[in-house]
């Protein structure tokens, strides 16, 4: 197996450092090379990292969530990948997730049938993008639109996502839930057929498919759009009913370990997770463990 990665030179040098001990003599126009198990990472001068061998996913999930930003060339023009005039007043299936950029907390993707007769209800809520609306205001209008919008939620717990990654990189489970999440969105609404599905983009369409091979996969009357809350309704609720069943889980998880935790990836994470070390709690039931902060936070306990 073979996947191609784009980092930022601060990246590859971070990932130079990172696998310092080891390092083989790297090709020409590589930085480093480096084998890890059975896994063979070879990091370009140009930014591509590549990584080869038959069971990539643990290595490769720890560097997928820091490619560059999206821009226009990052995403090639594809049939499916500019919205036709007027989609915004169509029956649409929008899908789209939370959870990708936080250290602790579940991966949560939610799809949701907006039909054109409930649009102009859903706009009365005032849905917009969900960062901007506080948390009670995302529990307010999640339960307001669970009860007449058709929805499916894929929520993938700590544990259960650390276990995936070992398999999976992040780009291909977010891939694989998007795909579960419509395909039973559509069966809860046969035999109505949306005029359309809007995914909230995340890679290239291309490259969405490709993670899915081998599945059954969604792709009739796909579109893809970045920051399609903006584009249709449908991605606005998704993304609403998603951070609310995200919010939900933060609570449950916040009991368990018996402290709060923190959203996002930042300093006040990593000392969270140092204390959960101390205190010996499996820090897997709780966070991503192939984000960085694992480290970090290990460091930290370690100083005590």
């Amino acid at each position: 197996m073979q996947e191609v990665i784009k980092v930022s030179m601060s990246t590859l040098n971070k990932m130079k450092s990172h696998y310092a001990q080891g390092q083989q003599v790297p090709p020409p126009g590589a930085a480093f090379r480096v084998k890890i198990g059975g896994t063979i990472i070879t990091g370009y001068n140009s930014g591509k990292v590549m990584f080869q061998g038959t069971n990539i996913g643990s290595e490769l999930s720890k560097w997928s969530d820091q490619q560059p930003s999206a821009t226009k060339k990052d995403f090639p023009k594809a049939v499916n990948n500019s919205l036709p005039a007027g989609f915004d007043t169509w029956s649409v299936i929008g899908s789209d997730e939370v959870g990708t950029g936080s250290y602790f907390g579940p991966l949560t993707v939610a799809s949701v049938f907006v039909a054109k007769e409930n649009l102009a209800t859903v706009r009365k809520l005032g849905i917009q993008d969900s960062k901007k609306l506080t948390d009670p205001e995302i529990v307010k209008m999640a339960k307001q639109l669970i009860q007449f919008l058709p929805y499916h939620v894929v929520n993938i717990m700590p544990a259960k996502y650390n276990e995936m990654l070992t398999k999976y990189n992040q780009g291909q489970l977010k891939a694989l839930c998007h795909n579960l999440a419509l395909t039973q969105v559509l069966q809860k609404i046969k035999p109505i057929k949306p005029d359309a599905i809007l995914i909230d983009q995340f890679v290239a369409p291309s490259t969405y498919y490709r993670y899915l091979k081998g599945q059954q996969i969604v792709r009739e009357n796909v579109y893809f759009q970045t920051k399609g809350e903006q584009a249709h309704l449908a991605v606005a609720a998704a993304s609403v009913i998603a951070r609310y069943i995200s919010l939900e889980a933060m609570d449950d998880l916040t009991a368990s370990a018996g402290i709060t935790l923190p959203i996002g990836a930042g300093n006040a994470v990593d000392q969270i997770a140092a204390k959960l070390i101390r205190q010996g709690k499996p820090l897997g039931d709780f966070a991503k463990l192939h984000f960085a902060n694992t480290q970090k936070a290990q460091a930290i306990a370690d100083q005590d």
